[in-house]
């Protein structure tokens, strides 16, 4: 049964703001970020806190007194009890408080059915769906899966289809996008690493609109028929023409729709092939007393098909 579109977006961001898959590890320090360092009542050890330090690519800072020590990997209370340690030579009981003044470049690559597809700079742990929401959001098309693609020196991914690519240079994995947004496999949103690239598949969308009971855009990830298009959107109202209907079909490499006539009436009947529909394909069916099939015809459909209400529908993949 058709769904609308826009409560399974409400859904989906319900489960991940209020079930996150899991709680974020802590962040670990690494190459670029900028710490401060605090020691309490220690005014005598120059250097400490007065300036912001950045982490060496090699994940080592230098500090007064201590010297050379290893801050990349570590959680910043972890890089606290180092620093206590080797304070001990010199202040009884010190206290260190350590903070990020600045992330490092985190990129996480983002690319397919979002609103905003690019680079997105992660600052601290995010999750998945914290990712797509910095490229936008889902779109409307958005299909079946998401991919997450890993580098191998940024860990495995914590799924149970993590895999290989060809290369061996890489792991991959596929997030099921419907059991996520439907709520029934939250820890599929799992965190993710700088230089990950998500992945998010379109599905075909079509649209009916005009004299039908029920205009609509239509997402699914199977192929519909023009027959199947029509029923999906409650079939024709009693004064349409339709043996006037029309198919508009964007061009390759442009935006101009062709117009494509579509004898509904004997289709119905049987009387005439049943055409597969395209993805972004605007099934038209005109009012019996519509009288111009030209530049009107598309300028309305266009409008229509741009404010309607998007649906999510079950078909036979083949």
């Amino acid at each position: 049964m058709a769904r609308r579109f826009s409560l399974l977006f409400l859904l989906s961001a319900l489960a991940f703001a209020q079930t996150p898959a899991e709680q974020p590890a802590p962040y670990a320090l690494g190459p670029g970020d900028k710490i401060l360092i605090h020691v309490a009542d220690a005014e005598e050890f120059s250097g400490f806190g007065q300036r912001p330090l950045i982490i060496e690519q090699n994940g080592e800072i230098n500090l007064p007194l201590i010297g050379r020590l290893q801050a990349g990997g570590r959680a910043i209370g972890q890089l606290e009890t180092e620093i206590v340690t080797r304070l001990r030579k010199y202040l009884h009981q010190p206290q260190v408080t350590v903070s990020i003044v600045e992330f490092q470049s985190r990129p996480v690559s983002v690319f397919g059915a979002v609103d905003r597809p690019g680079v997105v700079q992660l600052e601290g742990p995010k999750t998945l769906w914290e990712a797509i929401s910095l490229a936008g959001g889902l779109k409307h098309e958005v299909g079946d899966t998401i991919r997450i693609t890993r580098r191998l020196d940024q860990g495995s991914i914590p799924l149970p289809n993590a895999r290989f690519d060809e290369t061996g240079r890489y792991m991959i994995a596929d997030v099921d996008v419907r059991s996520v947004m439907e709520m029934t496999n939250p820890e599929q949103n799992i965190l993710v690493m700088p230089h990950d690239v998500v992945s998010v598949s379109r599905a075909n969308i079509v649209y009916v609109v005009g004299d039908v009971n029920r205009a609509g855009g239509f997402v699914t990830n199977g192929k519909l028929s023009v027959l199947q298009a029509l029923s999906l959107a409650g079939g024709p109202e009693p004064n349409a023409s339709t043996k006037d209907a029309r198919i508009l079909r964007l061009q390759e490499g442009s935006e101009a729709r062709l117009q494509i006539a579509v004898n509904l009436k004997k289709i119905l009947r049987g009387e005439a092939e049943d055409p597969a529909m395209r993805p972004d394909d605007i099934l038209f069916v005109p009012h019996s007393g519509w009288k111009d099939f030209g530049t009107r015809a598309l300028a309305a459909s266009l409008g229509v098909a741009s404010g309607i209400a998007i649906y999510r529908v079950g078909i036979d993949r083949r």
